[in-house]
């Protein structure tokens, strides 16, 4: 009797759980407000989420695309449809079956104009420290003089004005809070008598009294380590997961506090057990989370570069950056990096550097910056271990041993020291590798993404397994992602990237002119997105943004206007494609790459528009509006094949979203599955004991070339075992499997044990 494995999409009888089976996430801006999220919740209950996961809700800068610059920590913001809105949506996506994961900002506020917006910032600005807000920023009244400074005018000759009436100061269209019975003072002695002092934007690198969001000055970091700060600013959100508007949380940017620990705990302790929760925390290959963090995980950066890796041909992509280094003259990754922080350290992140070296005492300033630039982590943790044994070695041969014990002295005794150098480290690390390095190192783009090695991006077989075992001992219930509102590149145009460590022939480097570093960029930034709609426009953006974040011809607060005019000239008149072999290499990473996503041990997350093949670059591009392909998955309901690679992209991942829904005892436990036979390399296979086998070929190009699988087979734990999608779902495999067959359909095949459907709903 012929069986059938999908799982249908009125699947809304099903409980949802308090652990995610994978989470979707909706950018929501007031073009894309609640009310257009949940119109689209039964299209997303289709595809098989049990959780919709939301970017930050509550009250932001007007306009803002992002909502990472609260304002208002006691308010849902408005433009999105407000408090009553966000509960609309999360009913009726209750009535689906789902539930809501809600972003939050923790670590600071925005200071946005007009300031008033900010009421706590207001009222500092208007009673000085004596205020019971001021408790709520991280201030250093004595370094300013007994101001703060605020470096938001765009013009430092631009008069003020005073309107003693209305108790404001004003410059330009910026209003100020007038301190008590000072409205009546000459100008000069008017502005000394403030409790801040409005000046020129670009005395923040060196002068700035105020702890911000790596070097975003208009966004002021917020004590949340105080108890009644973290009480008033978690309110509003702690209502809405007591009331059930929302089951799980993502704490964005865990590393800017000064004690994350303590933070997680307090916040564990008001949530509840029953609340998922999330840390955005980028983890270098060989970092592991806190074991004693009641939380479930990471946001999944740690398991995006594993899964990168993996499709990774280690030898090309040391061809391409030997390459790379002969035609451009740069240096090697680690001399990049290093090169990076240094210029990050003592130009974008001069003031924070100049606080700790005042905190250090004399003679330990050389030290501070060494260990700063030694650390290979993002940051260390009060109470946790310092500096290891390597970054002390490192930093002492330039500063001397004498000085970095000193400085390691007041580490250990000094928490509030300690928690500013790790709160530095994070920032430092962020912006020197994610926002600059990562920029300037460009052999192979698809490696320079968020949590990754660029100079060692290659992940083995063993390593996988390693990592996803040791992810299913410890943390089953963290978050894995390919794609995010972050990534500098999605999945598959990092898919795409990626095939040239196969062939780095065809990178087609022809000299680059005078601009080599950006030439390669241009080309694979090209390759990489293929033809898609305003291909020009979107990469002479991306592009635009790499020059300025990198920072060797151009940057943000010096553009040199001429060369970025010419940037555009790189933008190839006509679509650039991957040769035939290429693309279907391309096709087999794009699909590996999403069958791991779905199967290893974790809770998955798709971003919104990725279940389709989804062609994005850097921020604001990746957050274009969601393109929900809700014809197409009809169309595959109602029994038709997929011809393209969008729709066996989409094919793939409903079939397994929906398997994740409705019977979750299937993707537990892990165990890896050896080929054996003479491709045996290309090969990527695991079982989850529950019932469920994922196969992928990796290096698929460099496979063709030897001679494909030829007597090459997987044995397979006792079945028989069925596939999940696709043709031939009612032929079983048993035993020993040629890959050759079981691969005949596609690069990868997802099985699952006879018997495990039950009485689930059939397609």
């Amino acid at each position: 009797m012929s069986q059938r494995y999908s799982i249908s999409q009125s699947e809304s009888d099903v409980q949802t759980p308090v652990i995610p089976a994978s989470t979707y996430r909706l950018q929501l801006t007031p073009a894309f407000p609640f009310a257009a999220a949940e119109a689209a919740v039964p299209y997303l209950a289709s595809l098989g989420v049990s959780h919709l996961h939301l970017s930050p809700v509550l009250e932001a800068v007007p306009g803002s695309a992002h909502g990472y610059d609260v304002t208002d920590h006691g308010r849902v913001r408005e433009e999105l449809g407000g408090e009553r809105g966000l509960r609309a949506l999360a009913a009726a996506a209750r009535g689906r079956g789902l539930a809501l994961v809600l972003d939050i900002v923790p670590n600071h506020m925005a200071l946005p104009s007009p300031l008033r917006l900010n009421r706590p910032l207001w009222e500092v600005l208007r009673e000085g420290p004596g205020s019971p807000y001021a408790r709520w920023f991280d201030i250093d009244w004595e370094a300013g003089g007994g101001q703060l400074l605020l470096p938001v005018l765009a013009d430092p000759d631009e008069p003020f004005t005073v309107d003693a009436g209305a108790g404001l100061l004003r410059c330009g269209e910026r209003e100020f809070p007038l301190r008590a019975g000072t409205a009546g003072l000459p100008l000069p002695d008017l502005l000394a008598a403030q409790w801040y002092r409005p000046a020129w934007w670009r005395e923040a690198r060196t002068s700035l009294n105020y702890r911000r969001f790596f070097t975003i000055s208009d966004l002021i970091g917020v004590r949340v380590e105080d108890p009644a700060v973290f009480a008033a600013t978690h309110a509003k959100v702690l209502e809405l997961v007591r009331d059930g508007v929302a089951a799980g949380l993502r704490i964005d940017h865990v590393d800017g506090l000064a004690d994350p620990g303590q933070y997680l705990r307090r916040l564990r302790a008001a949530a509840g057990d029953g609340c998922w929760v999330v840390v955005e925390k980028i983890l270098a290959r060989d970092e592991r989370l806190p074991p004693a963090w009641p939380v479930a995980g990471t946001t999944g950066y740690d398991a995006l570069h594993r899964v990168d890796g993996v499709f990774t041909d280690a030898a090309g992509a040391a061809e391409l950056a030997g390459a790379y280094a002969e035609s451009t003259g740069a240096a090697g990754w680690e001399e990049t990096a290093e090169a990076a922080a240094r210029e990050v350290l003592t130009g974008d992140l001069a003031a924070e550097l100049g606080t700790l070296e005042r905190w250090a005492g004399p003679g330990l300033g050389a030290a501070v910056r060494e260990l700063l630039v030694a650390t290979p982590v993002y940051r260390t943790y009060p109470g946790g271990p310092g500096p290891d044994a390597r970054t002390l070695e490192r930093a002492a041969a330039r500063a001397g041993s004498v000085a970095v014990d000193g400085v390691r002295a007041r580490l250990e005794g000094d928490p509030a020291f300690a928690a500013r150098f790790a709160q530095t480290s994070a920032a430092l690390r962020a912006k020197s590798l994610e926002d600059r390095a990562f920029y300037r190192w460009a052999p192979l783009l698809s490696a320079t993404e968020v949590g990754g090695e660029p100079g060692s991006p290659a992940v083995p077989v063993a390593e996988f397994h390693a990592y996803c075992a040791e992810r299913e001992r410890s943390w089953p219930a963290s978050g894995t992602v390919l794609s995010t509102h972050d990534t500098k590149r999605s999945a598959d145009v990092r898919a795409r990237i990626a095939v040239l460590s196969q062939a780095p022939g065809a990178a087609g480097w022809d000299g680059g002119g005078s601009d080599p570093w950006l030439a390669w960029t241009a080309r694979q930034s090209a390759l990489g997105l293929g033809d898609v709609p305003e291909r020009g426009p979107r990469l002479a953006a991306a592009l635009l943004k790499a020059a300025r974040e990198a920072g060797l011809r151009t940057s943000w607060t010096d553009p040199d206007e001429a060369y970025e005019a010419s940037i555009a000239d790189l933008v190839p008149p006509a679509a650039v494609e991957l040769p035939p072999a290429l693309a279907e290499a391309a096709r087999a990473n794009v699909l590996g790459m999403t069958l791991l996503h779905l199967t290893m041990p974790g809770v998955p997350e798709v971003y919104q528009g990725s279940e389709y093949e989804f062609r994005a670059l850097v921020d604001p591009d990746n957050r274009r509006p969601a393109v929900f392909p809700r014809e197409s998955l009809a169309a595959l309901d109602a029994g038709a094949a997929p011809l393209t690679l969008a729709e066996e992209k989409l094919a793939l991942t409903t079939a397994l979203l929906r398997l994740r829904r409705a019977r979750p005892a299937l993707f537990r436990g892990y165990a890896p599955l050896a080929a054996h036979g003479p491709a045996s390399g290309h090969c990527l296979a695991y079982t989850r004991p529950g019932g469920l086998v994922a196969v992928a070929t990796r290096l698929s190009h460099r496979l063709a070339e030897s001679g494909g699988w030829r007597d090459t087979a997987l044995r397979l734990p006792a079945g028989p075992w069925y596939p999940v999608h696709g043709p031939g779902r009612s032929t079983p495999f048993e035993g020993e499997v040629p890959l050759s067959r079981l691969l005949t359909a596609g690069p990868v095949a997802a099985l699952v044990r006879a018997g495990w459907q039950g009485k689930g709903k059939g397609s």
